[in-house]
């Protein structure tokens, strides 16, 4: 059995603490690899190094901290096949579908090799008798990446990319159920040219997370995971006087209105619902078609294209549409709130509870489960099921329809679909939700916009990736200068090029 490392200083280091978390074979149920669980002495020295590290990293000129990024993107390319299978083989997704979750990082990679022009400052002339104005942006030092075990590629990516760019070094402790791809980033990093020690991954549970947290070098944290730990690392990374930026769960909405092409919503439902397992923070749990009718026709174009789904092992063939779900406490919670919407009443048309894979049935495969009649006092429409059930919430009017979105505690994304203008313009101005898609199911945006969701969904007052990624990884600095000597003679005439 393959026993995992730290990485830290550019290279592979085992555990000293003798306690190890168990990464799975989702498809199967078994045991593939050990990862170490760090203690705090081990943390507190991962962060001493990204400390020194930084001085020299800081001070090198954003152009030649591009470059890195640059040639990191360009290896990524080069060994995508060979990330995709490491995701898949420690989560469990299909291999197009960690292909996607290695772009989608690598998309943010390409934005960062633009950093210069993002960490630019500002300047006026002569903003007072002789006086002038610059303001300069300027690395906070040594921050923290948690990172969940739904894309072991793509949310690393999107922290360590805008941090390293800005000139910090990053200490990131991904999750231990899937940490194979963040140890492997780490080494096209230093292939890459990044200085040993500028990004030093820490494997660990709640104490090595605590240590980050409580550590006084530490100036900023980046979370991704579930709600209530979001609030936590949230609470004690600010009580600590850390920035931070911690994105929790999500119950997303599909609004499907009267007018709306039926087929190519019901197509986008079994995709953004079921993909990856249902395994995502942008993943529509719910439909809520207007109108009986529009509810009726909705139902009768996704029971044939649920039931049909494909499920299997990444090892399957591409033609697999997803996979197991990543434990088996995963798999007994989805299959118990499926159980409960049955006891409360709600309308199961399609039931995954008893799927079973011949060959894989100690793995922790979940079948496909639909559910119509479903009220918002009901555990599958209260709670972040993370898994692939799709339930149907049934309303009269728009107003309805918006009212349910808007009075749900998440807040991270939605969906309308409609060939009216008139109401798609009105609800993407009205809905409090952070991120909207207008005949367009999972609207992740694009790497140079930026990501975050509001209400419980998110912790901060800056999004992920784009223009707010430099400003959460950077302060601003505001010189104000006057000069009383006159223009001094001489001059260079001889162009000298960046260093």
């Amino acid at each position: 059995m393959q026993e995992l490392t730290h990485y830290i200083n550019g290279e592979h280091v085992s555990g000293t603490s003798g306690r190890f978390a168990d990464v799975m074979n989702p498809a199967t149920g078994e045991v593939q690899a050990k990862a170490p669980l760090a203690t705090v002495a081990e943390v507190d020295a991962a962060v001493a190094k990204a400390a020194e590290v930084q001085k020299v990293w800081g001070a090198t000129n954003p152009q030649r901290r591009a470059r890195v990024m640059m040639k990191f993107g360009q290896l990524i390319n080069e060994n995508m096949d060979e990330l995709a299978e490491l995701v898949s083989r420690e989560h469990g997704k299909t291999i197009p579908d960690a292909k996607g979750d290695v772009q989608r990082g690598l998309e943010v990679i390409e934005v960062c090799m633009g950093a210069p022009h993002m960490l630019k400052g500002e300047f006026t002339d002569a903003g007072g008798p002789g006086i002038d104005l610059h303001s300069m942006r300027q690395p906070l030092g040594v921050v923290a990446a948690i990172t969940p075990f739904n894309f072991p590629a793509m949310i690393p990516l999107w922290k360590m990319g805008p941090a390293l760019s800005a000139g910090n070094t990053m200490v990131l402790k991904p999750s231990e159920r899937v940490p194979s791809t963040a140890l492997r980033l780490a080494e096209l990093l230093k292939e890459a040219g990044l200085p040993d020690g500028a990004l030093q991954i820490v494997n660990g549970d709640k104490e090595a997370v605590d240590a980050l947290l409580d550590n006084e070098t530490i100036q900023a944290v980046g979370f991704v995971g579930s709600t209530p730990i979001a609030q936590y690392i949230y609470s004690r990374a600010t009580a600590n006087g850390k920035r931070a930026q911690c994105f929790g769960g999500a119950k997303n909405h599909m609004v499907i209105m009267p007018d709306a092409d039926l087929d190519k919503a019901a197509d986008a439902l079994v995709g953004a619902g079921f993909g990856a397992a249902g395994e995502r923070c942008m993943a529509i749990s719910v439909a809520v078609p207007v109108g009986k009718e529009t509810a009726d026709g909705l139902r009768d174009r996704l029971i044939p294209r649920i039931e049909a789904l494909k499920i299997g092992p990444y090892t399957a063939g591409d033609d697999v549409d997803f996979g197991p779900v990543i434990t088996a406490a995963s798999q007994a919670r989805i299959n118990g709130l499926v159980e409960s919407g049955v006891d409360q009443g709600a309308d199961l048309v399609v039931d995954g509870r008893d799927f079973k894979l011949q060959g894989y049935e100690n793995g922790y495969f979940v079948g496909a489960s639909y559910f119509d009649n479903v009220t918002p006092d009901m555990d599958i429409y209260k709670e972040e099921i993370f898994g692939p059930v799709l339930s149907q919430v049934r309303v009269d009017d728009y107003e309805e329809a918006l009212k349910l979105v808007m009075d749900n505690e998440y807040g991270n994304g939605t969906a309308i679909y409609t060939a009216d203008g008139d109401t798609a313009r009105d609800y993407a101005h009205r809905v409090n939700v952070g991120m909207v898609g207008i005949n367009f199911p999972i609207p992740v945006p694009l790497s140079y916009h930026t990501f975050g969701g509001w209400k419980k969904s998110a912790f901060g007052d800056l999004n992920q990736y784009g223009p707010d990624a430099f400003r959460f990884y950077t302060r601003t600095k505001t010189v104000t200068s006057r000069w009383f000597s006159g223009i001094k003679e001489g001059g260079e005439f001889n162009f000298k090029a960046m260093d």
